[in-house]
């Protein structure tokens, strides 16, 4: 009876069956086209819409003037600055493999889309980017370049604490290995 299920396991590895961790090559496969596809069409959809609400939904809130629109620009870039950069080092700390890598990589993303969504009006060529451009000249005035002085803000305060903590860490590993050394003298 052994031999029958041996063989019958041998024909059904050898015919695209499951492999031992569960899942067929084609599976995978259709699962990376499948979504190499969402993807491609996320990227085409979203440089076509994103930026354009994204200057009206900016716009919304600075409705036209110049010192909120500054100041606005200003807390969006710093803190959607330095929250990414925190789960990045988040990240690099508690990191095991490389799915719970692509986990908080992917959450630093998400934190930072707003900073994304201006860049990409900033940047983008296309007629939404060109029309979210037009649209914060005229309601959201200030908002790009508050966004980008707070994103600079940001970036250089969140590398300070970082330095500062790790400066910190590595005082206390200091001061356990002189006091064990004092110890181990006496």
């Amino acid at each position: 009876m052994d031999d029958i299920t041996g063989s019958g396991d041998d024909a059904r590895r050898s015919e695209g069956a499951p492999s031992s961790d569960g899942r067929s090559l084609q599976s995978r496969l259709l699962f990376l086209v499948v979504g190499a596809v969402a993807v491609a069409i996320a990227y085409f959809v979203g440089g076509a819409v994103l930026p354009r609400w994204w200057a009206q939904r900016v716009s919304d809130v600075t409705d036209g003037r110049l010192i909120f629109g500054n100041m606005l620009g200003f807390v969006s870039g710093f803190v959607f600055t330095v929250l990414p950069l925190f789960v990045l080092a988040v990240g690099w700390r508690l990191r095991k493999s490389w799915k719970r890598a692509l986990l908080f990589l992917a959450a630093a993303f998400m934190v930072a889309t707003p900073n994304l969504l201006t860049l990409g009006i900033v940047l983008g060529n296309g007629d939404a980017a060109h029309a979210g451009e037009r649209i914060l000249d005229v309601d959201g005035p200030g908002f790009r370049g508050g966004s980008l002085v707070g994103a600079v803000v940001g970036a250089s305060c969140a590398v300070a604490l970082l330095w500062l903590i790790g400066s910190r860490r590595r005082n206390k590993q200091k001061a356990s290995d002189l006091k064990s050394e004092l110890e181990n003298r006496s």
